[in-house]
């Protein structure tokens, strides 16, 4: 990190063009981003029908799909050219300009991430009737009351790991009303909070220096699960891109989902992978969800409030991360490999652990009036589509 700030230093004694300059990359790179699809991070079980026990379309979709493996190839092509700057002098100055440019926000890092939480919470509570996330709706007005509890508790060291369990108890406890495969979707990100707030709340402990590591791991699993769903399931996404043809910039149907999932799937990679990739990569994450809030109005706000806020502080870490690959070939050749190596554990666990939990008989679907298709039969403690008629009682 010295050696960072150090070189930042140096470029403020010098002409002002070079740093601005390196500044310009990633920010041009962020805007250039916004042709990765909008909607591909509003979270589409906040807005859409879905149903979680639904047979996911076969993997092998997705493997002859070629709109797919062209988002890959260029974001491999994107890859490769960021890792060969980052070997260059080039690369140290966009890093000594993003150190300069974010030593505001870092030097604060732990004030600004328990601020995000809280606020978090405090408007979930206001928000009121779901746990955690806006797609887990409850009746129970208990639970809005503990979450803004967690949010007064992330504010002494002395209390922040109470709020970790409380973070984890939620989640437990929304295993009541919903399928534990539904819950994955939040299982990373919650670990991820909680292990910071863990971490960070004992400054002498020998892993406190990890605290940003484990949200940012958190975060990326988060994005790379939740972005299968674009190959999974491309039909819930159907509903919002009729609604809003805008979004897709012009681009049919589906060219733009399965484009938007390797966006987000690979974005969420690159959080994990060297410093330049994950400072970019978040750069580009924020500029998205920020633009995404505009179609989808508060509630994307709040229930990407967590992700939007971790991203800045990856943007803003300045410590070394992902392979430490010092030739500039093995480098570039560990990108394919790592991304590889992510899309097989990610995916595999995704289609495998959807296999596992659910048998799909879907010969009687729970369906609202509307026609909508449903996570699970409504009840007093599991509202959603509560407009439903109660199902009848099997002979």
């Amino acid at each position: 990190m010295t050696s960072h700030l150090e070189n930042a230093a140096k470029d403020r004694e010098g002409p002002g063009l070079k740093r601005w300059l390196a500044l310009g990359l990633p920010l041009g790179i962020a805007i250039m981003s916004l042709g990765a699809a909008t909607p591909a991070y509003a979270h589409v079980k906040w807005f859409a029908p879905y149903v979680v026990g639904a047979s996911p379309a076969p993997i092998t979709g997705t493997l002859t799909n070629f709109w797919f493996w062209l988002g890959i190839i260029l974001v491999l092509a994107f890859f490769a050219v960021t890792v060969a700057v980052e070997h260059s002098k080039l690369g140290t100055t966009i890093g000594g300009a993003l150190d300069w440019a974010s030593a505001p926000l870092w030097t604060r890092s732990d004030d600004f991430m328990r601020a995000i939480i809280g606020g978090f919470f405090v408007a979930i509570f206001a928000v009121g009737g779901v746990y955690l996330t806006p797609d887990l709706q409850t009746p129970n007005e208990w639970v809005s009351w503990l979450q803004l509890l967690i949010a007064l508790l992330v504010f002494s060291r002395r209390t922040m790991p109470l709020a970790a369990a409380g973070i984890i108890g939620l989640w437990v406890i929304a295993l009541r009303d919903y399928d534990f495969f539904h819950l994955l979707d939040y299982l990373a990100l919650g670990l991820g909070v909680a292990g910071y707030l863990v971490l960070a709340s004992n400054p002498d402990g020998k892993w406190y220096k990890h605290r940003f590591a484990v949200l940012r791991w958190g975060v990326a699993i988060a994005l790379m699960w939740s972005s299968l769903e674009k190959f999974a399931y491309a039909e819930w996404f159907y509903p919002l891109v009729e609604e809003r043809p805008f979004l897709t910039f012009g681009m049919p149907r589906d060219t733009f989902i399965p484009m938007a999932g390797v966006a987000e799937f690979t974005m969420g990679f690159g959080l994990l992978w060297t410093p330049l990739i994950r400072r970019l990569s978040a750069v580009a994450l924020i500029v998205i969800f920020t633009a995404a809030v505009y179609p989808f109005g508060r509630i994307d706000l709040v229930g990407h409030a967590l992700i939007m806020g971790t991203l800045f502080l990856i943007a803003a870490d300045p410590m070394p991360s992902g392979p430490r690959v010092k030739a500039l070939v093995p480098a570039i050749a560990a990108v394919p490999l790592g991304l590889l190596a992510a899309m097989v554990i990610i995916a595999g666990g995704y289609w495998g652990l959807h296999a596992a939990f659910y048998d799909y008989d879907t010969a009687n679907p729970p369906v609202a009036p509307n026609g909508e298709l449903l996570t699970h039969r409504p009840n007093a403690e599991n509202p959603h589509g509560m407009t439903m008629a109660p199902a009848q009682p099997q002979q």
